[in-house]
């Protein structure tokens, strides 16, 4: 499977000729979305989700049962639960988890899903909920508000992937990356940061 990270949480993942974009945010580039067969959504914050962008494509979007999209209302748009299995531009995806991670106190959180995509690569969205199996490529957020960098190191060391890579980043200036960066490689076997446009 291609993976090829965009800017921020966006991720296009490439499979025997079709193309599933993950979280294609308003953060990301639009040439994420080129030729794509369907579009996973794991929350409705616009960092994740550029409704305009996908109100013009076309394709299958899912989403999680509860996510505020009113300007996708007119589309056909599939909810999702935690739990489900489903099959989205001819890739099995199981979604997992259910709620964005606590940002402070009693703030109101929202919908959220991470999606494993044919049991090889995991997109948690804002959670640091495990796939609950050994995935080959984590993707692993490593700078948000509701987010301290150890717990996403403990959360990529457990869920004991071959391959991790950082996305949720856009808000990190050059010397943030790289301190993220080192602490990763230095403490998260097989780590690897990939630019955005930059493939595996």
């Amino acid at each position: 499977m291609r993976i090829t990270k965009y800017t921020h949480s966006c991720v296009r993942l490439e499979h025997d000729g079709t193309v599933l974009v993950i979280d294609p945010g308003t953060w990301s580039e639009p040439r994420a979305l080129a030729g794509a067969d369907a579009v996973l959504v794991t929350h409705e914050h616009t960092d994740h989700v550029d409704v305009l962008r996908l109100a013009g494509l076309g394709v299958p979007v899912y989403a999680p049962h509860g996510a505020v999209l009113p300007d996708l209302a007119p589309l056909p748009v599939t909810r999702v639960r935690p739990g489900e299995r489903f099959t989205a531009a001819g890739l099995t995806v199981a979604a997992v988890g259910g709620r964005h991670a606590t940002i402070h106190g009693g703030q109101p959180d929202c919908a959220n899903l991470g999606y494993l995509v044919e049991d090889e690569v995991y997109h948690p969205g804002d959670s640091l909920v495990a796939p609950g199996r050994p995935v080959r490529t984590l993707l692993v957020p490593a700078q948000a508000s509701w987010l301290k960098l150890t717990e996403a190191v403990d959360f990529a060391t457990a869920t004991d992937s071959s391959r991790v890579v950082a996305i949720h980043d856009a808000q990190l200036n050059e010397r943030g990356l790289a301190s993220v960066n080192g602490w990763f490689a230095e403490t998260v076997p097989g780590y690897r940061y990939l630019s955005p446009g930059e493939t595996i």
